[in-house]
This record gives C-alpha cells, structure tokens and sequence, in this order.
C-alpha cells in the first residue's frame, strides 16, 4: 500500500470497513516502513510481527481504528508474552503474564500492535536514550532529539510507521515528543485512562497514558475508545459530556485564553519561540477570544523541590519492590546515572521528608488551580528552546548537573500539570528557520479536555503554509522521500461538505493533508464569530467543569496561518 502514511488512523480502518485493504496490507506496510526507517532512527525497539500477522488474520474487534496498525511504549503498559524492559538493565521482564487493562482497551479498539517502541530508562528523561536501548533520532532532522520519554512513539508516528501510537506522560513525556516531532499530544486528565491492577506505576499521580498522533481526531477518539470508569480503581473517575470525536465538531465558545513566556529559572525563552508564542495569541485573539498575558506566578524552585523528594521517594520504593522480587539489590552497571541518583536520593529521605514534600505539592496544586476559576485555557510553548541535538542533551553525559542545567534550560513548561492532573495539550502550529517542528501547549481546567479539543478543532487555525519541500538526507543523497513527518495536529475532520483530494489541491495550490480524514478548505470566518452566548469577561464562568479547587525535564518562527489553506509540514526524514 503506497500511500499508506497519507493517512490517519481512522481513515486506515474506513479502508478496512470498505472493504478497499485488508489489515495485513495495512500490516504489510508499518512493516516495511519499519524495516526501511528504523535503522536510522531506533524508534522501534521489539518486533512482534509474526504475532501481529496471525492477529490480522483473526476476526478483530469492530473497533474505531479495526486493522490500523499500533506501537506500544516499552515502559509501563504490558503485554501478554512480550518481554519489558523500561530501559533499564535491572528491570527487564522476559515476557508479561497478561496484559495490562489499558492494553485490553486498545485491543477491543481493533488495532494491530506489532512493536514497542524507544524509551529512557524508567522514562526519567526528557530526551530518549538509554545505555540499553540507545538513542532515538527526530524523521525531521536524525542529529536531533525525538523527545522523551516517549520519542519512540514520536519518532515512529512522524515517519509514517504508524498513524499512532501509546505514549506516557509523567511530567512532560506526551507533549515534549509530541512538540519535538510536529504531532498531536494530550496529555490526559488523572484516572482519565486506567491504572490497572498494577497500580503502583502510578501511584503518586504523576503519570498518564494515551497516544501520540498525527490527527487530533485520532486523539479524540483513542480517548473515546479507552477512556471511561475502570472497575475497582480507588479513584473518581472525571466526569464528561459527550464522546470527544464530537467535541472536536463543535464551536469552543469565547474563551478566557491566558498565555505566558514565564520560566522557573526566570530566563527568557528562545527568540523564535516567543514569536510563535505571540503569533499563536494574535491568531486567538482574532478568532475572538478574550486573550491576555499572565503567568502561573509561583515559587518554581519550591514547587519542584518537593516535586522531587516525591518522585524521588517513590522512585526509591520502586527499586526495593524490584529489588524484592529478583532477590537482590542492584548491581554498580545496573542503574544508569539518572536512575542511581534517584535512588540513592530517595533512601535518604525520611517519612517526614517525603510527607511535607507531598504537602507542599498538595498547596502548590491549589494555588496552580485557582488560576483556572479565571481561566478557560493557558497557553505556553511545549520547549523553551528549539529542539536541541542529541550530543547536547545527552542522559548518558558524566556531568549529570550539567545535564540538569541543559534540561531546565529546555523544558519549562510542562510539569506542574501532572502535579495538579488537569489535561495539557501540545499542537504543532509553527516550524523553526531550522525547519524543526515549534509546539504550543493548551492547558485546560481538570477534566476539562472538551474544550481542549473544541479549541484544536477550530477550521481557522491553522499553520502557516513552509512553501517549499525541504532537501532531505537518505543514504547520503539531498533529495527528497516519502518518509515525511505527516500533517499532524489540526488538519482535522472538517465541519460541512466532503471534498475530494484533487479538488482540495486545486482550491488551495497544495498537496491534500491525510487522506480519509476529508480535511476541507473551511469558509473564512469573520473577527468575533465565536459563539456570541460565551462569557464575555473575564468574570464570568468558563466552559466545561471547573476543577478542584522536575524541574522542566519530562520526561524559529513559522507562523500561524490565519488563511484558509491546510497547513503541511513539508520537512525531511529518511
């Protein structure tokens, strides 16, 4: 199937329901775009292909995404015989006796899974490289990071190996992949996607699973698919209206939009990324959102202090639990440095330590939270700075404080949402002079990701047009391939009447955003169109419920096109 990466997940199983390919086509070609681009960027790390082929051959679920191809994240989320490894040379699993819920929820969704794909170890990073695994390279530039913890999964959807993929996000490792690869990343409300039985991977609340994507309806509706109760889970499950894959086809109403350039060490971001932060308010302000500069305005230092002797507690208990079954401590080789600091860290602590750390973050939460009874949304950047190169921001490196410096320097934006829970959401909307995907991340109150994809829905916005097809190395040749990083965030479904490609490429001068997904050239619309019944002020109540009351690790300009056209991402991979 050729032009199997020309299309999103959903439009992949209209194929399949249509009867116009079967899944081990589909199969067929996430294998051999595997075979061909993944020795240049290590995204897929366990094949399980033989497995995946006697699955396409069976009657499969009549899922939303029925015989799309699927990639699970080699941290966390088990798989029933397949080996676990969280990159880490102590806490490898031969094979998982069963499957996580979660990943029983992403079978009866009808996908395929055929692999697991790159992570750091025990995903503490923000980049993703580990001694065991290696590094992983960005389709858009190989020189550069895919992000972490999940910049597998990036690495693999922006190449076209799959339309999407599992991701996890602790304080950063949904969005920071996501922004470095030009993909749609939400990271979830808390408990919106289940724990499962094995709880104690998220047992300080921290961490989320759900996908990367090239499609924000293909986010939408994976959430569908996956997110609702789960039985015997402690915790409240957060309440919404309707499914998603609707929400994204209705208007988000004025909304109270804030955004901020504001870093925890009080440096200013890159240039180029805070002219595509104010190109991003200028294009919501004229979609007639109430939009204004403010910041959090918290002690960052006091925040992720105790943030740390949290994680760093729990991460201690995870190693004596490991420690517990394999009967021994772990050895000098076996902890890399990130993971032996946080240990050892962690055994220092005492209860009292770990309970005020806690306290602390409970306060925090509220103070972060009470912003959000003013605001609908809060707009940031996803990196302070453009996406750096794998030999500068290198887990592995000797001097892991100056590591810290490079990470805190990089990420800023996104931890104090995992700490809270609330949804984050990163988009992307520009592209550097470097021709590197820029990311801006949405934050919306607690259980509030409706209006999240009500926003991303919108048909006007919209990326700016590269005008050009970018050179691109393969094989040591400058020319261009087919592996490109895929039009991802908000070429969505569209509102009104289905086109076909080739009088979209006719209307608007450029080549059709993913196929089956109908993404139309959407009727202008007018300064101040949003719903006229919103709030008006900043006073009033925003949409959707309103929530209870690591430093930046996470694990140039284009613009926003306020025109008509679907936006591309004409850059290069392998």
């Amino acid at each position: 199937m050729r032009d199997y990466a020309n299309y999103d997940g959903l439009g992949l199983a209209e194929l399949v329901r249509n009867r116009d390919v079967t899944p081990g086509e589909l199969l067929d070609a996430a294998i051999e775009r595997t075979e061909r681009h993944n020795p240049k960027l290590n995204a897929v790390v366990y094949k399980a292909y033989d497995e995946a082929r006697a699955v396409t051959t069976s009657t499969l679920p009549d899922g939303p995404f029925k015989g799309v191809p699927f990639l699970i994240k080699d941290l966390g989320v088990r798989v029933k015989g397949w080996p676990r490894t969280s990159a880490s040379r102590f806490a490898q699993v031969a094979a998982d006796d069963g499957d996580s819920e979660l990943m029983k929820r992403y079978r009866a969704s009808g996908v395929v899974a055929f692999g697991k794909t790159n992570t750091p170890e025990f995903g503490i990073p923000g980049v993703t490289n580990s001694a065991l695994l290696g590094p992983c390279g960005n389709p858009w530039n190989p020189e550069h990071i895919a992000g972490g913890s999940s910049g597998g999964a990036a690495s693999a959807v922006a190449a076209g190996i799959a339309p999407l993929a599992h991701a996890s996000d602790g304080l950063g490792s949904i969005r920071i992949p996501a922004a470095c690869c030009g993909l749609v990343g939400m990271k979830t409300t808390r408990d919106r996607n289940p724990n499962g039985q094995h709880d104690t991977d998220r047992a300080i609340g921290l961490s989320v699973d759900h996908v990367v994507s090239r499609t924000v309806r293909d986010s939408a509706a994976m959430l569908d698919a996956t997110g609702y109760p789960e039985a015997a889970s402690p915790f409240a499950y957060p309440q919404k209206e309707r499914p998603y894959l609707e929400e994204i086809e209705r208007a988000p109403g004025k909304l109270r939009i804030a955004f901020s350039s504001e870093t925890p060490n009080g440096k200013p971001i890159e240039p180029e990324m805070r002219a595509a932060l104010e190109r991003t308010a200028e294009t919501l302000k004229q979609l007639g959102h109430d939009v204004r500069e403010e910041g959090l305005e918290i002690d960052y230092r006091l925040l992720y202090r105790a943030q740390g002797m949290v994680s760093a507690a729990n991460f201690s208990a995870t190693i004596r639990r490991l420690t517990e079954i394999k009967g021994r401590e772990p050895g000098e080789d076996d902890l890399e440095g990130l993971a032996r600091r946080g240990y050892e860290a962690g055994k220092k602590l005492t209860a009292q330590d770990a309970g005020w750390a806690w306290q602390q973050v409970r306060l925090m939460n509220r103070q972060i939270l009470s912003k959000f009874e003013v605001w609908d949304v809060w707009l940031t950047p996803v990196l302070c700075t453009n996406v750096p190169r794998l030999d500068y921001l290198n887990p592995l490196m000797d001097d892991l404080k100056e590591f810290d410096r490079r990470q805190a320097t990089t990420f800023g934006f996104t931890p104090p949402f995992n700490l809270t829970g609330q949804p984050s959401l990163s988009l992307p909307l520009h592209q550097s002079e470097s021709n590197l995907p820029i990311g801006m991340m949405f934050t919306g109150r607690y259980g509030d990701e409706a209006t999240l994809f009500r926003l991303a829905g919108h048909p006007r916005v919209r990326r700016r047009d590269t005008g050009h097809i970018r050179q691109v190395w393969q094989e040591g040749r400058s020319e261009r391939c087919d592996m490109e990083p895929e039009r991802s965030a908000w070429e969505r479904v569209s509102r009104g009447t289905r086109e076909s490609g080739d009088a979209l490429i006719e209307s608007v001068g450029v080549k059709p955003g993913l196929k089956g997904s109908t993404w139309l050239r959407p009727p202008a619309l007018p300064r101040g169109s949003c719903d006229a019944a919103s709030r008006a002020s900043w006073g009033g109540r925003g949409n959707g419920p309103r929530g209870p009351a690591k430093n930046g690790a996470g694990d140039k300009p284009g613009g926003v096109r306020d025109g008509n056209r679907p936006w591309r991402s004409d850059a290069s991979v392998c």
